[in-house]
């Protein structure tokens, strides 16, 4: 099997499995992947909520840690500086979680506008202006519509 085939298997696979995914029955022979704002929302709150549950879960032992691995490396304990160092890498890791966390509520949150404004704007450029020539329907042509997809 050439490497485009492997690809091509590979990219209809991945397509079939995010269409599945989505909240709505993907449309037979469709390859987008389609996101409702209500799955958008859901997924941006869900975020959120990991952010403000996060936090204090995350370092609700951080005193008690970093003391006791004070306490032990005082004590001249290998496992002190051990345990030292695990309590900062899991303060790192927390941190990074929660950014990402963050990252991705706000992300959404932009998501959203935005394809709002995108929508708002193509509607816009589609509405006719003045009367409609007698004998027309109004519609826009294809050459027009075909702009908003390059």
């Amino acid at each position: 099997m050439s490497f485009e085939e492997e690809w091509a298997a590979d990219k209809a696979a991945v397509i079939m499995r995010l269409n599945q995914a989505g909240s709505a029955a993907p449309t037979p022979g469709s390859a987008d992947y389609v996101v409702e704002d209500d799955d958008l929302g859901e997924i941006g709150h869900a975020a959120n909520g990991l952010f403000n549950g996060l936090e204090p879960a995350g370092k609700h032992a951080s005193a008690a840690s970093e003391s006791a691995g004070s306490s032990l490396k005082g004590d001249g304990f290998d496992t002190g500086a051990a345990l030292s160092e695990v309590h900062k890498t899991w303060e790192t890791q927390v941190k990074t979680l929660l950014q990402a966390c963050a990252h991705i509520s706000n992300h959404l949150d932009y998501t959203k506008k935005s394809s709002k404004a995108n929508d708002e704007w193509i509607g816009a450029q589609l509405r006719i202006i003045g009367p409609v020539a007698p004998g027309r329907e109004g519609a826009v042509s294809a050459s027009q519509i075909d702009k908003f997809f390059r």
